[in-house]
């Protein structure tokens, strides 16, 4: 049985395998690369007019806070892959027939960020049994 503490932080990746957050500081760049996203994706999974997709000191609040979590989804998967980043990416990437025959990647941008948060969280607590 695991303990009360592994079930409330299990959410959150426990290391940054892939490198997001440097010098304290992080970088959308990387989180936009590894998913394919450009500016309309991202306005499209966060709900945020295109003009005002940006990634400066301005980050629209929101635009900030889907694409932490979405890092920490990245790293929670590439936990998974002992870090690997090529297997992380391809597994973002390609179609899942376990997810309706849709790439990961896709339900982000769709805005279908919570289902697939789910489906990796309750994947990820199956495989550690």
């Amino acid at each position: 049985m695991k303990s009360l503490k592994e079930g409330i932080f299990a959410t959150v990746s426990k290391e940054d395998y892939l490198s997001f957050y440097q010098h304290k500081k992080f970088d959308y760049d990387k989180v936009k690369n590894l998913l394919e996203f450009d500016k309309e994706d991202i306005s499209r999974a966060t709900g945020i007019p295109l003009k005002s997709i940006r990634f400066d000191t301005k980050v629209p609040r929101k635009v900030q806070k889907r694409m932490k979590e979405w890092a920490n989804l990245l790293n929670l998967v590439a936990g998974h892959f002992k870090g690997d980043h090529i297997k992380t990416a391809l597994w973002f990437t390609t179609r899942n027939p376990l997810l309706g025959s849709i790439a990961p990647r896709d339900m982000i941008r769709l805005g279908r960020y919570k289902k697939l948060f789910n489906f990796i969280f309750n994947s990820l607590s199956e495989n550690k049994k």
